[in-house]
């Protein structure tokens, strides 16, 4: 029986990825890395993405993820890493099976610290444990103030056969050449390094976590021990005037679709539906079988560039009209050899996907996430 032909598909190019934390190890050669793989590898697909970078000839020993059911999917892979729990554990029952896995939970609240040291203490005290203490240098997310951290800190340093990590999280690293993101970025690394003064008098050797992608491209002296990359190993920025591209990254999610439609419409009548766009011209139109049903933004306006590959080369040209469930429309008037089937280039490799979410009013990290499992994926490499 013949299978359906993929009216959109996602290719994935792991080798693009190992380039990726290749890039990391070249910007931060000091510090130890830790892949962050959560929702899904940012929609790329968490095992496959695992099973490559394991396979890459960048070394590391553990992945971070933002689910417990995530962590156990990894383990459950077998590749040979520990796993990082970012938001730590809800209640005792999962504080229970993070150690029993061997999973790494943060600590970012007093309720998760009593929570942690009582199981530990009383269930698991021979057992060898590494647990992450979450510190909020002004962000105001997750994590404890500045002497919370501390006293977190020294509490779980206390139990037996445990290693510590004190973290945090950079809220406004995009953008040093800007005074409001440089002084925020000044005013968190000076409070992250006060308190790694204090805890250094008892800890000489302490372990530190606190660049992000945005923090490993911008300001190394954010680099500490230990780096998570993220976004930045799909091939994406996570900085505001610099894409992916621009900064040497490779993409690795191209996200095509194909031709299924080509209409001729006269001047002055509208595509699609409320009529969003109204032809100033003749125009040769092309419908393209992908929508927000597969993932595509609906807010993509009629800038949004798009790939054409038409049989005699691959041209740039824009959505016009409304993007619908299953359909978007896009001008081939400059393209008069475009046939039904052609391969439409959503975002990816001659397209980046930081130029497309600047048009869809969003950031590279959603339009990777939101891609539905109506799209096939295929593997590259």
């Amino acid at each position: 029986m013949s299978l359906p032909t993929p009216r959109t598909w996602a290719t994935i190019d792991l080798a693009a990825l190992q380039f990726n934390l290749a890039r990391v190890h070249e910007l931060c050669p000091q510090s130890s890395i830790i892949p962050v793989i959560k929702s899904n590898a940012y929609g790329h697909g968490m095992l496959p993405v695992a099973g490559a970078l394991v396979g890459s000839n960048t070394q590391f020993n553990t992945f971070a993820v933002a689910a417990l059911q995530e962590a156990l999917d990894l383990l459950n892979g077998n590749f040979g890493k520990t796993v990082m729990l970012l938001p730590g554990c809800i209640n005792k029952d999962e504080v229970r099976l993070c150690l029993e896995k061997g999973i790494e939970p943060a600590i970012h609240s007093a309720d998760q610290l009593e929570q942690y040291c009582s199981v530990a203490e009383a269930e698991f005290a021979a057992s060898i444990k590494t647990v992450w203490v979450k510190f909020n240098t002004g962000m105001n997310r997750l994590g404890q103030r500045e002497s919370e951290s501390i006293h977190t800190y020294r509490r779980l340093a206390a139990l037996p056969n445990t290693t510590v990590i004190f973290m945090s999280h950079l809220g406004y690293a995009d953008d040093m050449s800007a005074a409001p993101s440089k002084q925020f970025t000044d005013d968190q690394v000076a409070a992250f390094e006060r308190a790694k003064a204090t805890l250094s008098k008892d800890t000489p050797a302490l372990l530190t976590s606190f660049a992000a992608s945005a923090g490993i491209l911008t300001r190394p002296d954010t680099h500490q021990g230990i780096v998570r990359p993220g976004v930045m190993l799909y091939g994406s920025s996570p900085l505001a005037k610099q894409t992916g591209l621009d900064l040497g990254l490779q993409p690795v999610m191209t996200l095509s679709s194909r031709l299924i439609a080509i209409n001729d419409v006269a001047a002055g009548e509208s595509i699609g539906y409320n009529a969003t766009y109204t032809c100033d011209k003749p125009t040769r139109v092309g419908v393209v079988s992908v929508g927000y049903g597969d993932g595509y933004p609906r807010s993509a306006n009629s800038a949004t560039p798009v790939l054409v590959k038409a049989p005699s080369r691959t041209v740039r040209t824009t959505i016009i009209g409304r993007v619908s469930m299953d359909m978007i429309t896009i001008d081939l008037t400059e393209i008069p050899d475009a046939q039904i089937n052609n391969e439409i280039v959503l975002w990816g490799a001659g397209l980046g996907a930081d130029e497309v979410a600047k048009s869809t009013g969003t950031i590279a990290y959603e339009l990777f996430c939101k891609v539905t499992n109506r799209a096939q994926y295929n593997y590259l490499n």
